[in-house]
């Protein structure tokens, strides 16, 4: 099935505002990851960008590094 004109526009948008962050991490730590992720019932990209949100918090409140 073909995608319509909107939704390749709408996809088109969504992509201008989003940034690329390429991780490459050994295979046996990529699998841990992917099963953690399964784990919590969520996707890969969900659970690395939760894990990365709640370390910059953390380091925030210990007065490390702060948001940009």
């Amino acid at each position: 099935m073909p995608i319509s004109e909107n939704k390749k526009a709408s996809n088109a948008r969504y992509t201008e505002k989003c940034d690329y962050i390429n991780v490459r991490p050994l295979k046996a730590q990529g699998q841990k990851i992917r099963a953690a992720a399964a784990a919590a019932g969520q996707s890969l990209q969900g659970y690395i960008l939760q894990a990365v949100e709640e370390r910059m918090e953390r380091e925030a409140q210990k007065g490390g590094t702060a948001d940009e």
